[in-house]
């Protein structure tokens, strides 16, 4: 039995030991906004050296920018963990798939996806993919759906999901190819 005179050190020092040491934590964010997608990768890989990680993307029309992708970034104070990172874009699902593949392949995660019109690229799909510095490599198998019909999409995605892929992300937008499609990314760690 728990004498009552130790009930409040009790608290304090369980109190103490549960507060989550992240609450603490102080947050720096990056705001990085361009229409080309090569200086986006730079910037990206900059701020991922400088231990800046992916938060959030978006492609769209901004007031002063116009027609860009924006990528958030934040750093926690005491984390000294870098990152690398590659943007995938292409008007081509095909040339996508492939490039998502070769990603995977070195060990990098997806962690966003958007579609926006780039200076040169004109309406692109854009993955954003992230891998840590110093972490064991984890392939993945990535395997992207395309389509204009949203009965088809679920049908596919269930077959890839008796194959054992999960579904990652989604957009819908304007393809060189196919048109009007629903874009979404699936994958599952590379077997053997």
């Amino acid at each position: 039995m728990i004498r009552p005179m130790f009930i409040p050190v009790l608290v304090a020092l369980v109190a103490g030991l549960a507060a989550p040491a992240v609450a603490d934590a102080q947050h720096t964010y990056k705001v990085l906004a361009t229409a080309r997608t090569s200086t986006m990768q730079s910037e990206m890989e900059q701020a991922g050296q400088a231990g800046y990680r992916f938060v959030a993307v978006m492609g769209g029309s901004t007031a002063v920018g116009g027609r860009e992708v924006v990528v958030l970034m934040e750093k926690t104070d005491g984390d000294t963990t870098t990152y690398s990172y590659r943007l995938l874009a292409t008007s081509k699902t095909s040339t996508l798939q492939k490039e998502l593949q070769e990603a995977g392949d070195a060990g990098y995660g997806i962690v966003g996806q958007t579609v926006f019109e780039s200076t040169f690229g004109g309406r692109e799909t854009a993955a954003i993919v992230e891998r840590r510095a110093g972490e064991e490599v984890v392939k993945y198998e990535y395997r992207l759906v395309a389509t204009a019909r949203t009965s088809t999409l679920e049908r596919e995605l269930r077959d890839l999901a008796e194959l054992g892929f999960q579904a990652l992300d989604l957009t819908v937008g304007q393809t060189a190819f196919g048109g009007s499609e629903v874009v979404v990314i699936t994958r599952r760690r590379a077997r053997p």
